[in-house]
């Protein structure tokens, strides 16, 4: 990334997984690193060990992402990138109210890179063309729909739609792509059926773990001329 290296790249939920193994790549490459995270696990201090900034953030009101926004823009004046990561995953289910249902997925999803994409504009543009990027965190149900979490597959779809528009805005200063991925690692607690069951899901049979997507991810950043479009990470999942 060159002379881009002194402005940190912003991810949002970076205490686990996906968001964490981005963190550490960047680091690696000291590459300044901005996280937020909600629960501070263990995670979070040895990121902090390791060089980056870590920020709680409540992404459940519009106050606390506009608070979020505030923060980074205290602590610089330039972001490399976004890397809209935060997440959660909620079923229809009853006893679940499903107006809550909807709402949490949408905030989460929707109004949180929303709003921070406009809050943090400024510190996106000004540094050449295809100086920065934003990528968005989507998921494969976006092309199948689902019909045990209908709100998430609605909101995520939405968030697929976003990356288009803010493409179309932020060109040519700021590339805007998404990512969709699906079963790229297993959670501890997922037992040996749970594991065979998923990966017969996919056409490549394999959970290939987190370098697909840094892999990804480090090609949007090095391009100078990709944006709007979405990439599916997922074995071909979509095709079974």
């Amino acid at each position: 990334m060159g002379h881009h290296q002194s402005r940190p790249v912003l991810i949002t939920g970076g205490g686990r997984r996906i968001g964490l193994a981005l963190a550490h790549h960047f680091l690696n490459q000291r590459q300044p690193v901005i996280v937020s995270y909600r629960t501070r696990y263990d995670t979070i201090d040895t990121l902090e060990a390791a060089g980056a900034l870590c920020l709680k953030a409540d992404f459940a009101t519009t106050d606390g992402v506009l608070a979020f926004a505030e923060s980074v823009k205290a602590r610089t004046d330039g972001l490399r990138a976004i890397l809209h990561n935060a997440s959660d995953w909620k079923a229809e289910k009853p006893g679940a109210p499903l107006a809550d249902v909807m709402q949490q997925m949408l905030q989460i999803h929707v109004q949180t890179p929303y709003l921070l994409n406009h809050a943090l504009e400024p510190l996106l543009r000004g540094h050449g063309h295809a100086g920065s990027d934003i990528i968005h965190f989507t998921d494969y149900v976006v092309e199948r729909g689902s019909d045990k979490h209908i709100a998430y597959a609605a909101s995520k779809a939405a968030l697929d739609n976003m990356t288009r528009s803010f493409a179309r805005k932020l060109a040519p200063e700021v590339k805007v792509n998404a990512i969709a991925p699906s079963l790229i690692l297993f959670n501890d607690s997922d037992d040996a059926e749970y594991r065979q069951q998923a990966l017969n899901k996919s056409l490549m049979k394999i959970a290939p773990g987190e370098k697909e997507i840094i892999d990804l991810v480090d090609y949007l950043l090095t391009s100078c001329y990709v944006t709007g479009r979405s990439f599916g990470v997922d074995g071909g999942r979509p095709l079974r």
